[in-house]
């Protein structure tokens, strides 16, 4: 049943432009799936889908692309329209992003396979990345600014 509900859930935001979880739990619901919020919370985590901007300044979910290939692009476009800032706080690199944004940009970082990158927290507008050291953090702060 998990894998039916998770590939209905993919087929339903590669065919229409879904906002919210509330959004993406009617939907399944109408498909014929018994679902909560928590529910689809737990398969968006698992298929990593995210959060990706739309012309109308909205946002839709969208799976990540499952090979590499044009997926840097897209992770840099990401990057470019949606980060407003980069800074350090000793071994933090701290990301400001646009209203939003964050888990999108977080995403896109960890996708990126950033090896100073231990771990990343996101939030609705910034996005914390713990990194091995201090030293790291300010190549990594540049190479994030490079790109931006």
């Amino acid at each position: 049943m998990k894998r039916k509900r998770q590939e209905k859930l993919l087929s339903l935001i590669s065919e229409r432009d879904i906002e919210t979880q509330e959004e993406l739990c009617e939907a399944l619901k109408e498909a014929g799936f018994a679902v909560t919020q928590a529910t689809v919370s737990r398969d968006i985590r698992e298929l990593r889908i995210t959060k990706i901007p739309m012309e109308n300044g909205g946002q839709r979910y969208s799976a990540r692309n499952r090979d590499r290939s044009g997926n840097d692009d897209r992770n840099q476009t990401i990057l470019r329209e949606a980060v407003v800032s980069v800074d350090t706080a000793g071994n933090l690199l701290v990301i400001k992003c646009v209203s939003g944004m964050a888990m999108a940009v977080a995403a896109a970082i960890d996708s990126m396979d950033f090896q100073e990158i231990v771990g990343s927290i996101a939030g609705d507008d910034t996005v914390m990345c713990a990194i091995k050291n201090e030293k790291n953090a300010e190549i990594l702060m540049r190479r994030i600014i490079n790109i931006c």
